[in-house]
């Protein structure tokens, strides 16, 4: 049985759980996010069991379809909207997921926010270059969240906001007030007034074409003075080019990100190449937002449980409907 693991950025996939638990398993490990379908068919083409991490590589139906030898995908997560199920299915297919940490993503738009505020990373830089303070940080005790989704992730946010002493607002398109009411969040009734009345605001949203490029400039030109925009959900959802010109503009007045409209983030980038980085108005992290210890035994002890039970006959976890 030949088993490619995908998009194991940091290497440790095979030191972090134990796949010696597989019987007869030749497992192959890539380290890279390949940039075109036709390289994917071609380095996929000889494997049986295909392990993505979360949407790194999609696997879209023209993919699912050219690879001869698949029989089963794990990914890790317990959704992934970049797989094709329809299509794994009417090959007969099964797709399995893992479970998930529920806390990881919420604690790095904390971290990204904390500090953006507090002004960090050039006080940091400043050491490092043998400087002291360079200037003044900002304390979000008193300040307003507001959360561009009211989810799992967006309730945490929430809380936390409110333990920082934040007063937290939110706004979806299908946000209703009794689920504000519960988590004693003010409901705002548009994207712009949620943009009017934050000093931060958070985007935890899923990407879907009614998502896609939802905070616009519109939504940029309606936030505070010095207000910080956050987006450790999916790059699309903010209109890159209009944050931008935004930044520009002073609103946002600074930007932490941790997703992006291409992934990895091209070296040439315009985001890279941004003058604000070195302002410390623009903070960029590489799409940290579930990438923890914690979250990669999870994922990869429960891939390797995944291949196991299918290879004994009893897929666990299964996604597509009618294959469990």
């Amino acid at each position: 049985m030949k088993v490619a693991v995908l998009d194991d950025y940091a290497n440790v996939s095979q030191s972090i759980t134990d796949w010696s638990r597989l019987q007869n398993a030749d497992i192959t490990v890539y380290n890279d996010t390949l940039p075109d379908e036709q390289n994917v068919v071609e380095r996929l083409g000889s494997f049986d069991v295909v392990c993505l991490m979360r949407e790194r590589t999609p696997f879209p139906a023209s993919v699912i379809n050219a690879l001869p030898n698949l029989k089963l995908i794990v990914t890790t997560g317990p959704r992934n909207l970049s797989i094709d199920l329809a299509a794994a299915s009417a090959r007969n297919i099964p797709v399995c997921g893992t479970e998930s940490r529920k806390t990881t993503t919420s604690e790095l738009a904390v971290l990204l926010m904390l500090s953006l505020s507090r002004n960090l990373i050039p006080e940091a830089t400043a050491m490092k270059t043998r400087g002291w303070q360079t200037g003044l940080g900002r304390d979000v005790h008193g300040l307003s969240l507001g959360l561009i989704g009211l989810g799992k992730i967006g309730a945490q946010m929430a809380l936390l906001g409110k333990a920082f002493g934040m007063e937290a607002h939110a706004w979806s398109p299908n946000l209703k007030a009794a689920q504000c009411d519960e988590l004693e969040v003010a409901f705002q009734r548009s994207l712009p007034e949620l943009m009017a009345v934050s000093d931060v605001v958070s985007v935890h949203m899923v990407l879907s074409e009614r998502t896609r490029g939802l905070v616009d400039q519109a939504a940029f030109e309606a936030m505070r003075e010095k207000a910080i925009f956050i987006n450790t959900s999916r790059g699309p959802i903010a209109d890159e080019a209009a944050l931008l010109d935004g930044l520009h503009n002073g609103r946002p007045w600074k930007a932490g990100l941790d997703v992006y409209g291409e992934e990895p983030l091209p070296l040439d980038h315009p985001l890279r190449c941004e003058p604000l980085i070195e302002s410390g108005r623009l903070l960029l992290s590489p799409h940290l937002g579930y990438v923890t210890e914690q979250a990669w035994q999870v994922f990869y002890s429960q891939t390797v449980d995944a291949i196991e039970a299918w290879q004994q006959g009893s897929p666990i976890r299964v996604l597509n409907p009618g294959l469990e």
